[in-house]
């Protein structure tokens, strides 16, 4: 289990355009229940999906956008940023800001197959790169179905780097009764990988 004191530089948590808008909102809410910094990126692929699958529409400042989702999911201000996707003078651009752990959920196969290449072309994928070569934790969760050979082939090699591959797929042994129940199931492993304390989380032979 993680000490706190491995998220003082706060971790990045992004969204991008894969379906599955609800996993990156339910992060956002527990990290900020757990007084954890978030610097937040949202892509403008993630910006549709949010509007079309919870009528969540965001404004466009990242500075307002932070503070609309400190708002809308009940956490504190001061521990949630979010920022455009060419601020390069933002924390997660660069490795010297000692940020350690970054989860992208959901992760759009676009995406994947950028940071598995080293496009780097936005500040999501500079994060991730970041994440890689200073040796840290970075989760990915695809969402995408039928996966073709080049989705498999991308996770592959993210894998062999250390790159910690979690897909949206939740488990049923719970007995889940609502889609609520079944987005916690899959952001309490996120937060597991993390190694964020986490009483509630739903455990085979719990």
């Amino acid at each position: 289990m993680a000490n706190m004191s491995d998220f003082e530089h706060g971790i990045v948590v992004a969204m991008t355009g894969a379906s599955g808008a609800a996993y990156g909102l339910r992060m956002i809410e527990r990290l900020g229940k757990a007084d954890i910094r978030q610097h937040v990126l949202i892509s403008d692929a993630a910006r549709v999906v949010l509007k079309q699958e919870l009528d969540v529409i965001l404004p466009e400042s990242p500075e307002q956008m932070g503070a609309f989702l400190a708002e809308y999911l009940d956490v504190g201000t001061e521990d949630l940023r979010g920022y455009a996707l060419d601020d390069w003078f933002s924390p997660a651009a660069s490795g010297s800001a000692g940020i350690r752990h970054m989860v992208i959920a959901p992760c759009s196969m676009g995406t994947l197959a950028r940071i598995a290449t080293g496009a780097s072309d936005n500040l999501i994928e500079r994060a991730a790169d970041v994440m890689i070569k200073e040796g840290g934790r970075l989760i990915l969760m695809p969402r995408e179905t039928p996966l073709s050979s080049i989705h498999l082939e991308h996770m592959l090699k993210l894998a062999r780097m250390g790159v910690h591959i979690i897909p949206a797929m939740p488990g049923f042994y719970h007995r889940p009764e609502s889609i609520a129940e079944l987005v916690d199931f899959m952001v309490d492993r996120l937060m597991s990988h993390l190694g964020i304390k986490n009483e509630g989380g739903k455990r085979w032979g719990g």
